[in-house]
């Protein structure tokens, strides 16, 4: 069996598959992203066929992490999907113990970006709502989700993912962040008190998790995030995932939503939910102090250039959100001063020409290559931290003097001296969202060569 020198599947899931398929397995290749659940291309052979298998499978204990996201609870929403107008992969098994479902493997692309043809764009887009708004007509209580809670009122279904939040949050163990704690608070404070339709929610659904070809969606994917909610909980992820991969005419789409599903779209509530869908990301990251960062390490782990990024990504949009609600003005980052060359900074550029002209064109693994543009991300911004890291250290030092009113002899005891005030009650809410918006203002700076065009993407408008 080719594993392409990844990391191998474990011989019990080897032969489950086996079982399942009724062949032995001859060819498994782990794909590029999804991250800590990991996506195979598995091929069986009874010896006058192939067949073509596609595996998604998560490493991680959720026993062990408090994980409510599991891929059992995504896989029932596989199933309860299989007969309705809403395109998902044939599941043909999912294993009773490990985190693990097999399906039929469908062919098309999911990366939006990659569609250069103005046309297919669109028609890929239009297609897209169209799939989106039969999801939010079909009746909850028709659908077996044994893992989701009666679908009451819609907002009884915020105040459980909020309740299932808190639960991940003290499970694990470990105070929340400054930011953290207070966009739960405020989340809880705004909850939307409306009389709506609960629908099922795919939760993080847009471009990248729907795959394509000719114009048309093949299946819908990655439903980790699935819940029942507020049809403009999921415009609001739309919108999330059009701010990285944009999607064509962002409010062309949303009329043909209205049209097609009966659901208005509401501002105000796309707003809320934005908020609500950056702070679910921060939970899911959440870890106590001194806690592994890697939690797949036995998997090859995560790409950290891409988490560096698309983290830095987030925590912006997040202010970018919540500014909206404050009317709470964002400025940039502080202007840099002139920097002398160190004698070691022609490293930095000599690495990321080593990696593009030599050992980028000799990687055909599409895994490797992935992480190898995820080591120049990594070297960019090592870069930027040598040239300017120290300048807005010494800003964040004297934002932070400020407000609690005494020095710090370094940066991580003038944070700590900074959370605990936050938590104390000491810093206002508006000083310290301030405060951290230009710790993120700077960090965004840090992260802009790395970042690309991620560096200056902003949520788009609806209307």
């Amino acid at each position: 069996m080719n594993t392409a020198g990844q990391v191998a599947l474990p011989d019990e899931l080897i032969a489950w598959i086996e079982e399942i398929a009724g062949a032995p397995v001859v060819h498994a290749d782990r794909q590029p992203g999804g991250a800590r659940k990991e996506a195979w291309f598995v091929d069986v052979d009874n010896g006058r066929d192939t067949r073509e298998l596609f595996l998604r499978y998560d490493r991680s204990d959720p026993t062990r992490t408090g994980d409510p996201w599991t891929l059992h609870r995504e896989a029932s929403v596989y199933l309860a999907l299989q007969h309705t107008d809403v395109p998902v992969p044939e599941v043909l098994a999912v294993h009773p113990d490990q985190q693990a479902m097999l399906s039929v493997r469908l062919y098309g692309q999911n990366w939006f970006s990659r569609l250069t043809d103005p046309g297919e764009r669109e028609s890929t887009a239009k297609h897209f709502m169209e799939k989106l708004a039969t999801l939010h007509r079909l009746y909850p209580g028709n659908l077996d989700l044994p893992y989701f809670p009666p679908p009451t009122s819609l907002p009884d279904m915020v105040r459980h993912e909020l309740d299932e939040w808190d639960r991940v949050i003290e499970f694990r163990g470990g105070a929340p962040d400054p930011q953290l704690a207070f966009a739960l608070g405020w989340l809880r404070r705004n909850i939307p008190e409306i009389d709506g339709p609960v629908v099922l929610v795919q939760g993080d659904t847009g471009p990248g998790n729907f795959m394509y070809a000719n114009g048309k969606v093949v299946a819908i994917v990655d439903w980790e995030l699935a819940h029942f909610g507020d049809p403009m909980d999921d415009i609001a992820w739309l919108s999330l995932r059009a701010t990285q991969e944009p999607f064509t005419d962002f409010p062309a789409r949303l009329r043909e939503y209205e049209e097609l599903s009966g659901h208005p779209i509401d501002d105000r509530r796309v707003h809320y939910y934005r908020v609500m869908a950056e702070t679910k990301l921060l939970v899911m990251g959440h870890r106590p102090e001194g806690a592994s960062r890697d939690a797949n390490a036995e998997g090859g782990g995560a790409d950290i250039g891409n988490g560096l990024i698309y983290g830095m990504l987030h925590r912006r949009l997040w202010f970018e959100a919540i500014a909206a609600f404050l009317d709470f003005d964002l400025p940039p980052a502080e202007t840099r001063p002139h920097r002398e060359p160190a004698d070691h900074d022609w490293l930095y550029g000599a690495l990321l020409d080593q990696l593009r002209d030599v050992v980028v064109p000799r990687i055909t693994d599409p895994l490797a290559l992935q992480r190898t543009k995820g080591f120049a991300r990594i070297i960019k911004y090592l870069r930027a931290v040598s040239d300017d890291g120290a300048f807005y250290d010494h800003c964040e030092l004297d934002d932070i003097a400020k407000l609690v009113g005494a020095p710090a002899a370094s940066l991580s005891e003038a944070r700590a001296a900074m959370t605990e005030a936050v938590r104390a009650g000491g810093v206002s809410d508006l000083d310290y969202l301030a405060y951290a918006w230009r710790r993120t203002a700077r960090d965004n700076e840090l992260m802009r060569a790395a970042s690309g065009a991620l560096a200056d993407r902003h949520w788009p408008e609806l209307r």
